[in-house]
């Protein structure tokens, strides 16, 4: 696989408090910048910004996948198989709650993967993966 640089996404958050909150302590994610109307975190090596929007409801809408209802939009990251064993476990403890808990997806077939996804407070949907062969992410 070749060197990925990182990527930068910015989201809207319905309360700025509550999502700092959620995303500082309940994920565990390393803060950066803060502003009054904005902050952004270490996303895994990448920079995630969390922008205050007062009207922002998150959209629900789902595809399936896999026999799954799966969110879209959603955004996140494909974690190392072991940094996804201990993040699964980071958030069960956490008391998250799983809209698709995690799964062992597409068993048996190229692209095997485990996979989470939840929701944090302001609707924004979050997928968590990870292969135990990276050369399978874009297998078909």
């Amino acid at each position: 696989m070749q060197n990925i640089s990182p990527f930068h996404i910015a989201i809207p958050v319905n309360n700025l408090k509550v999502a700092k909150e959620f995303y500082g302590k309940t994920l565990g994610l390393i803060p950066g910048r803060v502003s009054d109307h904005w902050a952004d975190y270490n996303f895994f090596g990448h920079q995630l910004v969390l922008h205050e929007d007062l009207d922002f409801k998150g959209l629900k809408h789902f595809n399936d996948v896999d026999g799954k209802s799966v969110p879209v939009p959603h955004f996140g990251i494909v974690l190392p198989w072991d940094d996804f064993q201990n993040f699964s476990k980071h958030l069960i403890s956490q008391n998250i709650d799983f809209e698709i808990a995690p799964y062992l997806r597409f068993k048996g077939k190229p692209g095997e993967q485990m996979t989470l996804f939840f929701y944090d407070p302001s609707g924004n949907a979050l997928e968590f993966k990870c292969f135990r062969d990276t050369d399978q992410l874009f297998a078909t």
